[in-house]
């Protein structure tokens, strides 16, 4: 007796295709924090007794980053290689009057800059000057950003501030995304 299977519908295909998108998921993550710990390694020389730093590769555990990738990482950014990673910082207004702070990590400051640009024009929106959208939050103790004071959406501006985060998020210099809205 034979037993047909139609391709692509076996257990194994099904588990194929969820491990690969979840590694997937791990390696955008991954990628994010090693430029961080880059970023942060070269500003602390190294020391990864720097709060900064050593915040960082406490966050890289917290995702399972695995040692070497860590050890890699803060060897990058004490050597010339790092070359120029920088930490930018870009304010906007979103749906409803939100305020949006975009955390970036990048060696091209122009192409990330025209890159965010192009995401918020396609949305319908701009960058906002420096300092502008800031006031709505302070820095946590992890190096994020925690709103001071929030904003109620209703549920055309809620999906819509969700569809242009998102997007913005799946950039690759995109570090962390921070928004006021409720």
């Amino acid at each position: 007796m034979y037993i047909l299977t139609m391709s692509g519908h076996n257990k194994w295909s099904q588990i194929k295709h969820k491990k690969g998108a979840a590694d997937k998921a791990r390696s955008n993550v991954w990628g994010k924090l090693a430029k961080r710990i880059i970023v942060e390694s070269r500003l602390a020389n190294g020391d990864p007794n720097s709060p900064t730093l050593r915040t960082m590769i406490e966050k890289a555990k917290k995702e399972n980053m695995p040692k070497e990738n860590i050890e890699r990482a803060i060897a990058k950014g004490i050597s010339n290689e790092a070359g120029s990673m920088e930490s930018i910082l870009y304010e906007s207004y979103g749906p409803g009057g939100s305020a949006i702070l975009i955390a970036t990590v990048t060696d091209s400051r122009n192409r990330t800059a025209q890159e965010i640009k192009h995401l918020l024009t396609k949305n319908g929106l701009a960058l906002a000057s420096q300092g502008s959208a800031m006031w709505a939050f302070q820095k946590d103790i992890e190096g994020g950003f925690t709103p001071t004071t929030t904003v109620p959406l209703n549920e055309t501006d809620s999906a819509a501030l969700m569809k242009i985060l998102e997007e913005i998020d799946a950039n690759d210099d995109v570090e962390d995304v921070y928004t006021n809205a409720e």
